[in-house]
């Protein structure tokens, strides 16, 4: 962590010297807690440099926005339990917001198990079990919070990770192992799949047999989708190298809760979240 406090130059004035290119992730982590010196940033009005970790674009509060006037609409007449939801141009026309806005929205409520993807079908309503109002966990908002944050990750997955592997039952391995599937298909396409990366997870705790992870996983969303974004934005462009590094992770957690190995499976699941650690603070432990 150290290093990370060690340097006030701004990354995009040594993005083209590889010699300062472990800098330029330092110099960007350092920019999210500590405005960018005025002497040194040549883009330092720029929104990346000066808008505060913890505002929200205007996009992304509309997305809030319809977030949770849709997840209000979610049982109500026409949006029961395996209900078809209405076609992205329909439903941003009732919310008087853009398509890219709405699938902000969209996106969440998969990635909360909520509604799900069906390819050339649409969007379809989950029954979900009866829960608790879920504990807010807020943003995270400096460097040792998004760091405490991913230690706690490791912690509990592990143990999440480790519990499933030795009590899931085969319906709920294969429904981690399909999450697996829509993500490797998702990164081999090009995208993102952040929102498929934390269905893949969420699943995992669903598949252990105790609803609190379960319910802790999915209050965590907002602060997982923040750090994987974090850590992928930092990385830069996800190359073919990297991505079937990522993918290999996720394929040795599936193959060790297939096979029923708890410490395999811990194991599995450390490694992968330590990566993301190293990868955005360097080797710490």
């Amino acid at each position: 962590m150290m290093g990370i406090w060690a340097t006030s130059r701004c990354w995009r004035m040594d993005l083209a010297r590889p010699q300062f290119a472990q800098s330029c992730k330092i110099c960007q982590l350092n920019m999210m807690s500590q405005p960018a010196p005025r002497a040194t940033c040549p883009e330092r009005a720029h929104a990346s440099h000066s808008r505060p970790m913890t505002e929200a674009s205007p996009d992304r509060r509309l997305g809030d926005k319809v977030y949770e006037q849709l997840l209000a609409l979610l049982g109500t007449e026409g949006f029961e339990p395996h209900a078809r939801l209405p076609g992205e141009i329909e439903l941003a026309r009732r919310f008087a917001v853009s398509r890219p806005v709405l699938r902000q929205a969209l996106a969440r409520l998969r990635a909360e198990g909520r509604i799900s993807a069906r390819k050339g079908s649409g969007n379809y309503v989950e029954a979900l079990q009866p829960q608790a109002e879920i504990v807010e966990f807020g943003p995270l908002t400096s460097i040792p919070d998004i760091k405490a944050f991913l230690d706690f990750r490791c912690a509990l997955e592990g143990e999440i990770v480790a519990r499933t592997a030795q009590d899931a039952p085969p319906s709920a391995v294969q429904e981690v192992a399909r999450r697996q599937d829509a993500l490797e298909q998702a990164l081999l396409a090009g995208g993102s799949g952040i929102d498929e990366d934390i269905a893949f997870h969420v699943a995992i705790a669903a598949a252990c047999g105790n609803r609190f992870f379960e319910m802790t996983m999915t209050a965590l969303v907002a602060q997982t989708r923040f750090s994987i974004d974090l850590v992928r934005k930092l990385g830069g462009p996800m190359q073919a190298q990297r991505r079937q590094a990522v993918l290999a992770e996720h394929r040795a957690i599936v193959a060790a809760i297939e096979a029923g190995d708890p410490v395999a499976a811990r194991a599995a699941m450390s490694a992968h979240l330590e990566g993301g650690i190293a990868r955005l603070f360097g080797n710490t432990r």
